[in-house]
């Protein structure tokens, strides 16, 4: 595998260790039925024991097993949106043989969002951001990938971050509420909570592949 393709797996594993590290916390920010960490560990130990039985395959085969599996293991609500945003992430990188930078960050709000739709150009915003933040002001997006950025698209993804940098939150922190934006797991706070942790530890992870 080359410097720049991403492995799906090894994203997925630490996912899940985050997972089980906050599990108390979420269900303890979970008013509601108080086992959202549980749902969250059960869905990313399904996810990563698809990854590791399609390893071999595309991206979007084991996206698609990974739905799949979660559909069959798990009734959860929660499960129920993440084998959506699998679903549709599979779609998304339909004929692709590898994830690379270009690809992983619109997956990602794919992911979260629950297979709603997301605007290509707060990826490409986002893209460049994390590039500028991991690779010493370098690019992730290829020329061309923002054609048809416009103002809305570059506010939409710089105000986000900007606003949780005045915040105090750190590079990665606001990155990843700003990978979140509107979607859903905005509407509680635990649902939030979840969100900004799967989404902070893709970027870590991400860092990590790409120092390497």
């Amino acid at each position: 595998m080359s410097s720049n393709q991403l492995d799906l797996l090894t994203i997925f594993k630490e996912v899940s260790k985050t997972m089980k590290t906050n599990q108390n916390a979420l269900n303890q920010a979970d008013e509601y039925n108080h086992d959202h960490g549980d749902h969250m560990v059960e869905i990313f130990e399904v996810i990563t024991a698809a990854m590791k039985t399609k390893k071999d395959a595309e991206p979007a085969e084991q996206l698609e097993y990974a739905a799949q599996l979660l559909r069959q293991k798990s009734s959860s609500g929660s499960a129920k949106t993440y084998a959506n945003g699998l679903t549709q992430a599979s779609k998304q990188i339909s004929g692709k043989s590898s994830i690379d930078m270009n690809t992983i960050l619109p997956l990602l709000q794919t992911l979260l969002s629950g297979g709603e739709t997301t605007t290509s150009g707060d990826s490409g915003v986002l893209g460049d951001l994390l590039g500028s933040l991991m690779g010493g002001g370098t690019s992730t997006t290829k020329s061309g990938a923002n054609d048809g950025l416009d103002l809305s698209d570059l506010l939409g993804a710089g105000l986000s971050y900007m606003q949780s940098k005045q915040a105090g939150s750190s590079d990665m922190e606001a990155l990843s509420k700003a990978l979140l934006g509107g979607s859903q797991y905005n509407s509680n706070p635990y649902r939030t909570q979840s969100g900004e942790l799967i989404a902070n530890t893709v970027l870590q992870a991400l860092s990590g592949m790409m120092s390497k």
